[in-house]
């Protein structure tokens, strides 16, 4: 997992349409606006201003996060670089590929964080603290 650095994750745009009658927009994620096949999607809400999430590196998961509603900033790194994003708009999301540690803060009122990921749950897959994590980038 030495090679996955920071740069590697990125924002993607998700295409929208945009009514031009006042009904609204909608936006459309198929197969090809994320790099990975989607096998799990879940959502987290009702989260304090003052509480994180995440905290732990996946060893083999990559993930998708879009901010439905409201705002959150997502932390990553990768072991020697630290790169903040902040999620606000529904049209956008971070792809994060495996071997990143994570926390997302910062949670605005409302916040609704959608999470796409590319396998089901394994807990053998979460590397769950610092340390380890550390240790796992070392190879």
């Amino acid at each position: 997992m030495k090679d996955i650095d920071i740069e590697q994750s990125r924002i993607i745009e998700i295409p929208r349409i945009i009514a031009d009658d006042g009904r609204g927009n909608l936006s459309v994620i198929e197969k090809d606006i994320i790099p990975y096949p989607i096998k799990r999607v879940y959502y987290l809400y009702d989260v304090p201003s003052d509480t994180k999430r995440g905290g732990h590196a996946h060893k083999e998961l990559q993930q998708f996060l879009i901010a439905l509603s409201g705002s959150f900033d997502v932390v990553l790194d990768d072991g020697h670089h630290k790169k903040r994003y902040h999620l606000n708009r529904p049209y956008r999301g971070l792809y994060i590929p495996n071997g990143l540690w994570r926390v997302l803060e910062n949670f605005s009122a409302g916040a609704v964080c959608l999470s796409l990921v590319s396998d089901v749950y394994k807990e053998s897959d979460y590397v769950r603290s610092y340390d380890d994590f550390k240790l796992f980038k070392q190879g």
